[in-house]
């Protein structure tokens, strides 16, 4: 009996941890010809203070090499979900698609990955 209370108790700490994570909602990007990107990644996350807010947004090659960070500098508590932008981002002509990656300062990167094709 103590055993199922433990890992009922368990799974349900598990469950509320991942779901905190940050989520990506939402991806757009404008390129030039020469693959200079400017892309719009829309996250929601239950930011609760300075404490525990999505922090940074990623993106990456297919074979996880970082192109670009965006870095977010302060909770958004009353702004969800929220939106925020990166330009200048040089695309190797030879990818057909990027990974972006969101991250929050409690559980750091979430599970919830988005792929961009172009």
């Amino acid at each position: 009996m103590i055993k199922n209370v433990l890992l009922i108790s368990l799974l349900a700490s598990i469950s509320t941890l991942f779901a905190n994570e940050v989520q990506i909602i939402k991806v757009k990007a404008n390129c030039s010809e020469q693959r200079v990107c400017s892309f719009n990644v829309t996250l929601k996350h239950k930011d609760t203070g300075w404490d525990h807010f999505a922090n940074k947004w990623e993106i990456y090659t297919p074979n996880n090499k970082l192109i670009a960070k965006r870095t977010l500098h302060h909770p958004h508590v009353k702004e969800q979900p929220f939106t925020r932008s990166l330009s200048g981002v040089k695309i190797p002509k030879e990818l057909d698609r990027v990974i972006i990656k969101a991250h929050d300062s409690v559980h750091g990167y979430s599970s919830d990955e988005f792929v961009y094709k172009f």
